[in-house]
């Protein structure tokens, strides 16, 4: 397993080729000390071992697909599913792969790009995808560039799983987070979207003005318009660490697990959209390319 590093004057990430993971993301506090700003573990071998997709590259289809069956034109794919519910791109998807390095540069902007190829039917999806991923520094911002294209139609829905944590407190209760989404996506008791978007004004999960966390936890797909930015915001009083997330995505799936103080930003097409029609489309065709181009910003506040 390797890793590279690269940083500038404001922030330092570590990725390692397996599953394209971010290991470590350090960036100062108000008072200079450097926080890494995800979970993970030093350990790179612990990440074998890993059931929460830690920094990882997930993929092919990010999210849930509902079904054992993948239907792309009048043509159907086995794929596989637990209690009906096929998740993060199957058993292995790209987030438990070796990945390759394709480009490495340490230079003003620096940058490291990966590159897999994946087979036609693995994990059950048509279609030879060769996918890359790059993680740039741009001043205070992780830009997160994900590609793809393929030789015969597919479903494409890739992003990074990192669970972000702006300072060291055992509980995300006090972060004050913001969701510029007016609607989220309603979920069955499988997490599986219905196909109903509603409303979030009034709810629990109504973040349009920025609020703390609190209880409230969450697993759930807010929905955008892709032209328009910020898409969220989370602010930490202890570090006074800011993150600004703007993404050309149309959804946003907000997660904080029940048993790691952290909070997930998972920029990507609709969950199952494969099962609705009325849903932004995830075919990828050949002689397209698939891009989700997201930025993670960084800024300190007294």
């Amino acid at each position: 397993m390797k890793r590279q590093t690269i940083k500038n004057e404001y922030l330092q990430l570590t990725t390692l080729d397996y599953g394209a993971i971010i290991q470590e993301l350090l960036v100062p506090d108000r008072n200079g000390n450097l926080t890494n700003c995800v979970a993970g573990f030093k350990d790179s071998a612990e990440y074998l071992k890993d059931e929460r997709f830690l920094g990882a590259c997930v993929g092919r289809f990010a999210g849930r697909i509902s079904g054992t069956q993948l239907h792309i034109g009048d043509s159907s794919f086995p794929i596989e599913a637990e209690k009906g519910v096929h998740l993060h791109g199957g058993k292995k998807g790209l987030g438990r792969r070796i990945w390759k390095i394709k480009e490495f540069d340490t230079g003003r902007e620096p940058f490291v790009t990966y590159e897999y190829f994946s087979p036609h039917l693995e994990e059950g999806y048509p279609g030879d995808l060769q996918v890359k991923v790059t993680y740039q520094l741009l001043g205070n911002t992780l830009r997160i560039l994900h590609e793809a294209t393929t030789d015969r139609p597919t479903v494409v829905n890739l992003t990074n799983h990192s669970y972000f944590r702006l300072d060291r407190e055992a509980s995300p209760d006090h972060l004050q987070v913001q969701i510029f989404a007016e609607k989220r996506l309603e979920t069955g008791e499988d997490l599986v979207p219905t196909g109903k978007l509603l409303p979030v004004a009034g709810t629990e999960y109504d973040f349009q003005s920025m609020r703390p966390l609190g209880s409230t936890r969450l697993d759930t797909p807010y929905v955008f318009d892709p032209a328009k930015d910020p898409k969220a915001l989370a602010y930490s009083p202890v570090s006074g660490i800011r993150l600004t997330v703007e993404s050309n995505q149309p959804a946003l799936v907000v997660y904080t697990p029940k048993d790691l103080p952290s909070i997930c930003f998972e920029t990507q097409n609709y969950p199952d959209a494969p099962n609705h029609p009325s849903f932004p489309s995830c075919v990828l065709h050949p002689g397209e390319t698939y891009g989700n181009e997201s930025f993670f910003r960084f800024d300190l506040l007294p």
